[in-house]
Order: C-alpha cells, then structure tokens, then sequence
C-alpha cells in the first residue's frame, strides 16, 4: 500500500496512491473489514488508529476502490502531495550508518548509532523546491531511506522492531556544511527551514520486503552521485528502532533517517554544492523515486 497526503480544500488529508490515482483514505476505510472509530483525515490519525494491522488493510485496498467510487480524488498529476506525515512529533536522523560513508568522512565505526533530530518544519514533500539557498552556499545532498513508525515502541526487542514499522519513502538529507561544523553539533546544518524533501508515498512493507536489500542512488541533474545498498548500513532498521526505543517512545507517525553512503557532495574534490534551479533524484528499490529542485533565494 502507497500511503500519501495531498492538499484538499478542507486541509491536507490522508491518500491511497492507486496505479496513477489518488484515492481518500478516510473514505475507502468507511468500507473495510478493519473499520474502527475515530478520525482518520490524515495519515498520523491513520497510523494511529491502524498502524497494528496494515498488512490486512492493504489487502482489502483493490475492493475498497470498487465499493465506493466517491473516495476517487484525481489523477496523480493533478493532485498536490505534500509531506507524508505533515505533523511528526519526532524526527530522528541516523548519521555515519554506512561503512564506505565512514571511510570517506576519515573517522572511526561508531559503536552505537549516532543521532541527531530534524524538526517538522524543516520537512517538505515530493513536489516542493529544496529550502536553504538563502542562508547557505553549501548545500549538499544526501540520499537516504526513511522509516516511518505505525505502532508506539517503547524499549523494543531487536527481532521485534520491524513489527513497530509501518512504511518506508525516499528521503534526501539536505545539509548546510557550512552552518554544520561552526560548532560541535550538527543541528544547525541539519534543521534548515523547508530543507529535507521527503515521499512521495510512506510504501508498507507488505510491499518492500526485506528493507535489508535495496538499491539506492542519488542523481542531481541526471548525473548519478551515490548508489549503494542498504545491505551495507552498519546499524540495520530493527537495530535502530531498537536503540532509540531503549531511551525514547516512538509513536505512530514518527520518521527515522537511517543515514546517507559514500558520495556526499563534501568530500568531492573539488566540493560539489547544490545550486537554484539544480535537480535532485532519490531513487530506491520498491519504494519510489523523489525529485526536487533547489528554489531560488527569497528576497
């Protein structure tokens, strides 16, 4: 299942992405098997509600379409995505997760992994231009895969930390390098407003698969610049999800970077930074291909 949020006039709701069509999810659920009480406009409330059982709901999804035509909200071109989970209570970035990263930043395997935050703010969906251009000359991009949270976790099991997962979406790690190492700590690099593009669908993992074994590669301007493969992460998902759990509750909705591979514009030489008007591609297997354009400074 191909879970989206678009812009409604009513406000941004919770979609189903349906070969090209988008379909309303608080509708098609009127419907189902799995049907229990409470709001589910958007996809936090989604999650929320239904996080423990979406294999079974992504079963029924085929019918649902058939059973009540008025859920239709419009073909894919014609209908606004934004960022798929708009209001996250947290998110949590995983840096220096994959080995040929590491050997190309110079420094030591962490023994654990090592995590910063993003904030709501700085997130922006799949047909939004990449923020930041005005406060930084050093903008570099990094292709991630995302991991979002369907069910709370609080000091999970390794071997169970996958079933505390409800989907997966491209991500792209914008940061500011230069506004990153004026200090010890990475958040001002990393929180730039309007910076992390993210989507376009949350993918369930009835769909993926093995989240172990996916390609992955960043194109800006069409030109490949990282490929690897999640087979290479030092720290593996479960592990992760895991390890945040033992000192934080995770919630429904909640986004987890799980870190960038070899290939970051900063350790080019010469650097490669992004500017105005360039074009990024995220692309991963089984879970979808995300494109941005940087946007112009605002004046």
């Amino acid at each position: 299942m191909k879970i989206v949020s678009y812009e409604h006039e009513t406000g941004v709701r919770g979609g189903v992405l349906i070969d090209d069509t988008i379909h309303d999810l608080e509708l098609l659920l009127q419907g189902s098997r799995q049907a229990v009480h409470g709001a589910t406009s958007s996809v936090r409330e989604f999650l929320e509600l239904y996080g423990d059982r979406l294999e079974a709901i992504s079963a029924e999804i085929g019918a649902l379409v058939g059973q009540d035509p008025e859920a239709r909200v419009g073909v894919r071109a014609d209908v606004h995505l934004t960022t798929p989970v708009p209001n996250p209570s947290k998110v949590l970035c995983i840096g220096l997760n994959y080995k040929d990263h590491v050997a190309e930043t110079g420094r030591a395997f962490p023994e654990f992994p090592d995590v910063f935050a993003k904030f709501a703010s700085t997130m922006v969906g799949p047909e939004d231009e990449i923020g930041g251009a005005k406060v930084s000359g050093n903008l570099d991009f990094e292709g991630e895969l995302a991991v979002v949270i369907g069910r709370k976790a609080s000091d999970v099991k390794e071997e169970d930390a996958l079933g505390y997962v409800a989907a997966l979406a491209p991500l792209n790690d914008v940061t500011a390098r230069d506004l990153q190492y004026r200090g010890t700590q990475w958040l001002a690099g990393k929180a730039v407003d309007g910076s992390t593009p993210w989507g376009p669908a949350l993918v369930t993992l009835d769909e993926v698969g093995d989240p172990q074994n996916l390609d992955l590669a960043t194109r800006v301007n069409g030109i490949e610049v990282q490929r690897s493969n999640t087979s290479h992460q030092i720290f593996p998902i479960a592990r992760i999800v895991s390890y945040l759990s033992t000192f934080l509750t995770l919630e429904p909705g909640d986004v987890i970077a799980t870190g960038t591979p070899q290939g970051i514009g900063a350790k080019r030489n010469p650097p490669v930074w992004l500017e105005p008007g360039d074009t990024v591609e995220i692309e991963i297997d089984k879970v979808g291909l995300l494109r941005n354009t940087v946007g112009k400074p605002q004046l």
